[in-house]
């Protein structure tokens, strides 16, 4: 079945997110203790997007250990669709967090042998066909051999065409490998993919030679439509295909912490793509410099009211409504049709 070229009014949009659904051990304080919190990058994507009305689907590769409860509970309870998952008897990946005095979030993993790194083909077959955005990204597209498959599948998926695909890199140095061999990985992946999101310190690793305005452009000459840089508090920058450049400053806030501000930012680019009924590579091609801009809006103020609260917990659309109306004051999309919540 065809795809239509943008959405029609009223309609609802799948959403599939693949990838890591891990825990967060977070030490609040230095010295402190370590407090379990649901995490992964792609996982929190999926809870981003649910709780701004988009109705979407979990990928992961779920661990029927003891410790893989808290997991699935968290996706069921924020409402993801988890019959696209693949649940086996593995470890399940921990993440310990420290944070900062300006609240920014160091890792270190617990990666061998755990569950979220075995995707295989069939196991990848499971992506509904009735999605019209994939989202991928993080250490699901890195480490092996799950990553092969994974890249195998986006480049399926974009030959097939009809289908908005993202993709967020989320690079992890002391996971990533060789330099070289994380650039070639991170640039299949962005050749495969309509909206490429991207921070500018994972530029600085990746590229360190590099301007960063140079890579976005390179980045937009592999394929995808729209590239998006942040840079934190300091905004971000995003190029589209139609070479329009687009430049917004942060949000002044008070930061509890920074853990899942990216991902946040990538629920809510992708969000405003869905309610401006940009869900297919050729409409995203065509999108005006005042839809962009009003979409990178909308990420920039999620992701701040993420680092509001402690934690990887995105503001549901009924927070972020409330949040535009008492600060920002505009977004040609609230109240549309299915997300009221």
């Amino acid at each position: 079945m065809a795809l239509r070229d943008t959405a029609e009014e009223g309609d609802t949009c799948m959403c599939a997110v693949i990838g890591e659904a891990l825990l967060d051990m977070v030490q609040p304080e230095l010295g402190g203790p370590y407090v379990a919190h649901p995490g992964g990058s792609p996982l929190n994507v999926a809870v981003g997007l649910q709780r701004l009305g988009h109705p979407t689907h979990l990928l992961a590769r779920l661990s029927s250990r003891p410790l893989g409860e808290p997991l699935r509970r968290h996706a069921a309870e924020n409402g993801l669709d988890l019959t696209a998952c693949v649940h086996v008897d593995e470890k399940v990946t921990l993440a310990f967090a420290t944070l900062d005095d300006e609240r920014r979030a160091a890792y270190e993993f617990y990666v061998d042998g755990t569950v979220d790194w075995g995707w295989t083909d069939e196991e990848l077959c499971r992506v509904p066909s009735a999605a019209a955005v994939v989202h991928t990204g993080s250490l699901a597209t890195v480490l092996g051999p799950g990553a092969v498959a994974l890249a195998r599948l986006f480049s399926r998926l974009h030959d097939e065409g009809g289908r908005v695909l993202s993709f967020d890199p989320n690079v992890r140095p002391k996971l990533a490998g060789e330099r070289a061999g994380a650039v070639t990985q991170v640039e299949r992946f962005a050749a495969n993919a309509n909206v490429v999101k991207v921070s500018k310190e994972d530029l600085s690793w990746l590229y360190p030679r590099d301007d960063p305005d140079e890579v976005l452009e390179r980045w937009l000459n592999l394929g995808p439509a729209l590239v998006v840089m942040t840079d934190g508090p300091a905004g971000c920058k995003a190029v589209t295909a139609r070479r329009d450049e687009i430049v917004l400053d942060g949000e002044d806030v008070t930061v509890k912490d920074t853990i899942g501000a990216g991902d946040a930012f990538q629920s809510g680019l992708l969000s405003g793509l869905l309610d401006a009924g940009i869900v297919t590579p050729i409409a995203l091609s065509q999108m005006s410099t005042e839809v962009a801009t009003a979409v990178l809006r909308r990420a920039t103020l999620v992701a701040a009211l993420t680092c509001q609260r402690t934690g990887a917990d995105p503001p549901t659309r009924q927070v972020y409504a409330d949040a535009v109306s008492n600060h920002r004051g505009v977004d040609p999309w609230i109240g549309t049709p299915g997300s009221d919540n």
